[in-house]
């Protein structure tokens, strides 16, 4: 029996110290309304998204370097072969948990075998670093371009906080209380599905989209090694 008493112990000293790498903002009643460069318009341009567009928690890690998370999606479904990833855009906020900007990292993960696997984009370095503008503060989607054709239909675009809070810019959470089950994490050396953290549940789904461009070419691919390069991500 003694021996019971002190796992549940350590059980219960453990659990909040998991549930607080992190740092979270946010109310019931949703986001302040949504900044954003005009939408495209093109008949082949798609926005790719799995949030609800309300945001419900904005999160910060307490050490943000090695911790990424990320939305999977898949282009087969839009009858296409291949897509130029246009646009990176995830929802975040400027006054919170300081008043400016810091930036993140980026970047685009295969996505085989139901898991994130290898980064695609950029192909080298620890990813791609990008801010947003000073002097917006209120809650944001913020954008950027990348114009960048993925060798892949299953992709997960994903960003690192990279830096520690609080000279740090938050990633977002919509207020949808089921989880759709294609967002992820990544720390300590592992991606898997975004956690139950006891200070978020119900709270699961990443606001992180992209704009894509469907019926293109992948380029710098002859016909005879098209099987091969599809081999790598099938």
């Amino acid at each position: 029996m003694r021996f019971w008493i002190i796992i549940t112990a350590l059980a219960v000293l453990t659990a909040p110290l998991w549930a607080a790498d992190f740092v979270v903002d946010g109310g019931p009643y949703g986001s302040s309304p949504a900044v954003s460069t005009p939408a495209l318009t093109d008949q082949s341009t798609v926005e790719l998204k799995w949030d609800n567009g309300q945001r419900r928690w904005s999160v910060a890690w307490y050490t943000g370097a090695g911790y990424w998370v990320g939305n999977d999606f898949d282009i087969s479904t839009l009858d296409t072969s291949y897509v130029k990833i246009l646009k990176y855009k995830y929802y975040t906020r400027g006054a919170w948990p300081n008043q400016g900007w810091e930036g993140m990292r980026f970047g685009i993960y295969s996505f085989g075998g139901g898991v994130p696997g290898s980064r695609l984009w950029p192909t080298s370095g620890g990813g791609y670093f990008w801010k947003v503008n000073a002097g917006i503060n209120a809650h944001i989607w913020a954008e950027f371009d990348i114009n960048w054709t993925c060798p892949s239909v299953k992709f997960l675009p994903a960003q690192e906080q990279f830096y520690n809070y609080p000279q740090c810019d938050p990633f977002s959470l919509d207020n949808n209380t089921s989880f759709v089950g294609h967002s992820w994490e990544y720390s300590q050396g592992t991606w898997k599905p975004f956690p139950e953290y006891s200070n978020l549940v119900p709270y699961r789904n990443l606001m992180i989209r992209v704009w894509v461009e469907t019926g293109v070419e992948y380029p710098g691919v002859e016909p005879s090694s098209l099987g091969r390069v599809k081999a790598l991500y099938y």
